[in-house]
């Protein structure tokens, strides 16, 4: 047995040497020395690349991954010779002062070493490595804990009343009551041991709940999914350099040890984390071929190909032909999802009488991304911050569906529902797309307050009743314009797009009427041939993969753009309040132009994109602040329906004319700007 433990420290440092891990413990000890202090544990963090020691050493390899206790004393042995012969850190005493730190890259890609608390049994018991994954949706503030401590026997007359020979180290899953405690007794004399409280070496840790990435696939609002999963939370320890290298919200992929940590009579299932990954979405490479057909046919016009998309969109819900700007706002707002801060997002208002349709076409839209949220009314919203339950008292920050749903949508419902304090907040939360959690330190134990922003990087959909009795009419509206006097003025400027559906509830169409009566008979019936040949999976790969294209403003379009903004914010102005167009008016209509670029499957944004982008902002603010100079239909983006070549062509022929009028009207309201055209 002791000729099978030197022969693993002889590969461990040949494979130190190798890797250069044996260069990084050189510079540490170079630390430790230049300090000039003692300390009672000196720790070392060694990268493990699992494959390279299995073909150096397979009994090495073995012991890392399945005792890596065992095999961190056996670099721990290494170390202290290492150091004791090279004379690194003169301050060095024992070898029990030496606590290894191992941190694989990654673990062989078999089930055997992945853990899953849907999975039984959930063995914890093993000490080994494991890989795990998840969402993080809680996290704690960073406090300290006990690395290390020196203990010396009481007996003045005892050898070891002084020196390092009692040395505690932290161990995976152990409570910080098993590493200092007061009943530790001399294994020489039986007399008490006292801890040296000047030689205590204290660490970083962070408490993180953890949550399976199906929990996204329970939080849709819709799915054809049959299958049936148990969900449950799994804690998480981040010590020391990992403290704080988590953000809630984020997908990461980890590597630990299990323990089961008892906090009285209750015990908690948690993973001492060695390594950790973030896992970043990554799209599909290619659409499917009907798409490529069906772009393949429309190349005559820049438009007709997502004017095709949004006619046959969510046939499962509503027939081809309806809500026709409703379903390609969705589809330019699915498209414009992201996990960059910065990103160009694209919030939806929709005021309809119609909530139950429209609730069914949101929800079944959702289900198109990974991260899309229906937010469940009895939860937040928006993080909040709760008392951590393993007993040490600290805060821990909660995550929320604006959190859960990063990169992706969070659909929040009616908006009429929420009381004025929560509206007062998503209003906030839309301008800055940040939110700030306040920490009260008296309430948690700490010395002074603290306050945390967290990014939200998330559209928001959510619509408005317009039959509701809550609403209070007017008599000085404008033309074109909406009442929206349940909800603030700001709220509904802070959404990029308001949206009214084109039918009222005492006219629904026909062929809408046909469609919830078949469906309500055969709900899993396909009753259009569009809906088999654009599954909804198609749709998925689609979304998935426009959205990761990077696309770029053509100077075209800029000037379009510019033109039309400067001439609006002249045009729509009160004398009390100046322009009544938002700041943010021309973001918005940046990130239009770039969705339907992408919705093109187009990298560059061409002035017919540009042309959309305004004509569906020109229709929001018409419902927002009543018609302008511009003057257009109120339906301006599908004036009529969509039925064949010949509507597409007539559509084609509207939408130059709308062009002409916007050149005319930016000549007229915003002089000295020269449009350049694809015609100069």
């Amino acid at each position: 047995m002791h000729r099978e433990i030197q022969k693993m420290r002889e590969a461990a440092l040949v494979y130190l040497d190798r890797s250069g891990g044996l260069q990084k413990f050189l510079q540490d000890c170079k630390k430790y020395s230049d300090s000039k202090q003692s300390y009672a544990v000196y720790r070392f963090v060694i990268s493990i690349n699992p494959s390279d020691i299995a073909e150096l050493d397979a009994t090495l390899g073995n012991h890392i991954l399945h005792n890596p206790i065992q095999a961190a004393q056996i670099f721990q042995s290494v170390c202290f010779i290492a150091i004791k012969t090279l004379s690194l850190i003169e301050q060095l005493q024992t070898e029990a002062q030496i606590s290894i730190l191992l941190k694989p890259t990654h673990l062989p890609p078999l089930p055997s070493y992945v853990l899953s608390l849907a999975a039984f049994p959930f063995n914890y018991t093993s000490q080994r490595f494991y890989m795990s994954e998840g969402i993080a949706i809680a996290m704690g503030i960073v406090t300290k804990y006990t690395q290390g401590a020196r203990f010396l026997c009481t007996e003045e007359t005892c050898q070891f009343s002084k020196g390092f020979r009692y040395i505690r180290v932290h161990l995976p899953g152990a409570t910080e009551s098993a590493t200092v405690r007061n009943d530790f007794v001399c294994s020489l004399c039986s007399s008490p041991l006292q801890e040296d409280m000047k030689f205590r070496v204290l660490g970083d840790k962070q408490i993180v709940e953890m949550i399976d990435a199906k929990v996204l696939n329970a939080l849709k609002g819709y799915s054809n999914g049959k299958s049936h999963f148990r969900i449950q939370t799994f804690t998480v320890f981040l010590r020391d350099e990992l403290a704080n290298k988590m953000t809630i919200g984020n997908h990461y992929k980890i590597i630990g040890i299990p323990a089961c940590v008892q906090n009285g009579l209750q015990a908690t299932a948690c993973i001492e984390v060695n390594s950790i990954q973030l896992c970043k979405p990554s799209g599909p490479s290619f659409v499917s071929d009907n798409f490529k057909y069906l772009l393949s046919l429309t190349t005559s016009s820049c438009w007709r190909f997502t004017a095709i998309l949004a006619n046959i969109f969510a046939s499962q819900v509503v027939p081809p032909g309806t809500y026709n700007t409703l379903k390609l706002a969705i589809l330019l707002s699915l498209v414009q999802t992201c996990e960059k801060e910065n990103a160009d997002y694209l919030d939806l208002l929709i005021v309809t009488s119609d909530t139950l349709v429209i609730d069914r076409l949101l929800n079944y839209s959702l289900c198109l991304l990974p991260r899309g949220i229906r937010h469940p009314p009895y939860s937040d919203l928006f993080p909040s911050v709760s008392k951590d339950k393993h007993g040490t008292g600290s805060a821990s920050i909660q995550a929320c569906s604006a959190v859960l749903a990063k990169g992706g949508i969070c659909y929040i419902g009616d908006l009429a529902s929420y009381k004025k304090d929560k509206l007062e907040l998503l209003q906030s939360v839309l301008e800055s797309r940040t939110t700030t959690v306040f920490i009260p330190g008296k309430k948690y134990g700490e010395e002074a307050d603290q306050q945390v922003t967290i990014s939200l990087q998330t559209n928001f959909w959510s619509y408005v009743d317009s039959s509701s009795k809550k609403h209070t009419q007017k008599d000085n509206f404008l033309i074109g314009q909406m009442d929206m006097s349940l909800i603030p003025p700001n709220l509904v400027d802070g959404f990029g797009l308001l949206i009214h559906n084109e039918f009222p509830s005492c006219q629904l169409s026909s062929p809408l009427v046909h469609h919830i009566l078949k469906k309500a008979i055969h709900p899993e019936a396909m009753l259009y041939k569009v809906s088999q040949q654009f599954r909804m999976q198609d749709y998925e790969e689609f979304i998935l993969f426009a959205k990761n294209l990077h696309v770029e403003l053509s100077p075209e379009a800029e000037s379009l753009i510019q033109g039309y903004y400067l001439a609006s914010r002249r045009v729509r102005r009160d004398s009390m309040h100046g322009s009544t167009l938002s700041a943010s008016a021309l973001k918005i209509l940046i990130s239009l132009s770039k969705a339907h670029a992408k919705l093109s499957l187009r990298k560059k944004v061409l002035e017919e994109d540009a042309l959309i982008a305004i004509l569906l902002l020109e229709s929001s603010l018409t419902l927002k602040h009543g018609k302008s100079a511009l003057c257009i239909a109120p339906n301006p983006v599908f004036p009529f329906d969509l039925s064949d070549e010949n509507s597409l062509q007539q559509r084609d022929s509207y939408l130059m004319q709308c062009h002409h009028q916007l050149l005319k009207f930016i000549g007229t309201y915003g002089p000295g700007i020269h449009i350049k055209t694809n015609e100069d």
